[in-house]
């Protein structure tokens, strides 16, 4: 037989404590309140006197969710149905201890009561405590139904939150014909939800059924047949009402009548297809143009079509705001508010003013290069020099976005200058006549 060297176990510190409450109930395996419970879990308690008297056998009863499973100095003391292999009951001087192995597993998510009544003996103290705890959820997700919601996207709805185990286990087989066969290629869970992309549009009104298999709850229940199927028809995309595009309608009649092997019609089901989607393409045209309902790629492609020189990073949202604003941009450029109204716009930060460059002249004998003065444009610059006065401390990132919606926006014969934001408080280390003030402005040390 191998042997194998166990971790040690050390005792740091042993207590006696005094119960005030007897007998007092311990042990319990499953505790209260403990939740993921195996379904095949045995209850184990421990009933314990700290007084002389020791536990009452006789008057020891046991309930599992009403139903008593241990009847104390009765004939059979563990009853049918808790009298599993694991079961067992032993008691010493002051414990009494009982195991109840129950012959048929707990039901998934169930909620266990336990009720426990006892007594020292002679009957001086009695106890009554009831006790939960919550079995592990063994319950497999089901796939309630499916649907359409795009021409390439299907929703399939679970009676309970799931996540994606495998992107490969989903597929959708068309169940009349003449179909399209799709193939699923993206597979997203939201909740209950799983959506799922196609390579290809799905054949209008057909019934599809779609079969789940790489599906399991947040417990890691897989989904199992045949809960994990469902049927639903392909989209269908709007069309105005008063639009008749029926192909077979448009066959003359005797054509009609001699297709009796319907071979003809199967045929023009084909062609009929590839119409409604064609016409669909057509009838989106108007939401290409439409900032609020346009995919984002052409949101892209209107913003390039206006011309937009603001080299940002922005998100769909950002990206149709700028879109729906661009054009008065354009009408404000070369002016201080266009200049404000664009800030507040790109970084929600307020300008609070734009004025005219105010550069230091060289003070013969006291002017500092580099500390109170420096290089500066001529009077002819200047004149056409203005700075920008923001009321927040910039990041980096907002200093360079600022410079670059300014230099665009600006005047072209103008030059800007200088970027103002709020000095960090002046640290005065020491006394200053007239000035200083301790505890406000100085510390004694």
């Amino acid at each position: 037989m191998p042997t194998f060297e166990l971790p040690a176990l050390f005792v740091d510190l042993v207590a006696a404590v005094a119960a005030a409450e007897r007998p007092v109930l311990v042990n319990r395996d499953p505790g209260p309140d403990e939740s993921d419970v195996p379904i095949d879990a045995t209850v184990a308690l421990e009933l314990v006197d700290p007084g002389p008297d020791g536990i009452d056998r006789a008057a020891t009863r046991v309930w599992v969710d009403g139903a008593l499973a241990f009847e104390g100095g009765a004939a059979v003391e563990i009853k049918p149905g808790f009298d599993g292999a694991a079961a067992a009951v032993t008691q010493s001087a002051d414990t009494l201890r009982v195991v109840l192995h129950p012959t048929t597993f707990f039901a998934s998510e169930a909620l266990v009561t336990v009720r426990v009544v006892s007594a020292t003996a002679g009957g001086a103290h009695t106890l009554d405590q009831t006790y939960r705890f919550r079995v592990e959820d063994r319950t497999a997700p089901r796939l309630v139904g499916g649907q359409a919601t795009g021409q390439r996207t299907v929703e399939l709805g679970f009676d309970e939150a799931v996540r994606v185990t495998d992107p490969a286990g989903f597929s959708l087989s068309p169940r009349d014909f003449p179909a399209v066969s799709v193939r699923v290629v993206a597979a997203e869970a939201d909740g209950a939800l799983v959506r799922l992309t196609l390579d290809a549009e799905m054949t209008p009104d057909v019934r599809y059924e779609v079969v789940a298999t790489g599906v399991a709850d947040l417990a890691g229940n897989a989904v199992l047949a045949p809960f994990d199927r469902a049927m639903l028809n392909g989209f269908r995309p709007a069309r105005p009402d008063a639009r008749r595009f029926d192909l077979w309608s448009m066959l003359p009649k005797h054509n009609r009548r001699e297709d009796r092997t319907g071979d003809l019609w199967r045929f023009i089901a084909c062609l009929q297809e590839v119409t409604d989607l064609l016409l669909a393409e057509v009838d989106r045209f108007p939401a290409v143009f439409d900032l609020e309902r346009a995919p984002e790629v052409f949101v892209d492609l209107i913003l390039a079509d206006l011309g937009n020189p603001f080299p940002f990073d922005l998100d769909e949202l950002g990206k149709r705001r700028l879109a729906s604003v661009l054009v008065e941009m354009y009408r404000q450029k070369g002016t201080a508010r266009g200049i404000i109204n664009a800030v507040r716009f790109f970084l929600g930060v307020e300008i609070e003013a734009v004025t005219a460059y105010a550069g230091e002249a060289l003070v013969l004998g006291e002017s500092e290069l580099g500390v109170d003065w420096i290089l500066g444009p001529s009077s002819r610059f200047a004149r056409y020099a203005f700075d920008v006065i923001v009321g927040v401390p910039l990041t980096d990132a907002q200093r360079k976005q600022v410079r670059a919606i300014v230099e665009y926006l600006k005047p072209a014969h103008t030059h800007f200058v200088t970027l103002v934001e709020p000095a960090p408080p002046a640290f005065i280390d020491h006394w200053e006549l007239g000035v200083s003030e301790v505890g406000v402005t100085t510390d004694l040390h």
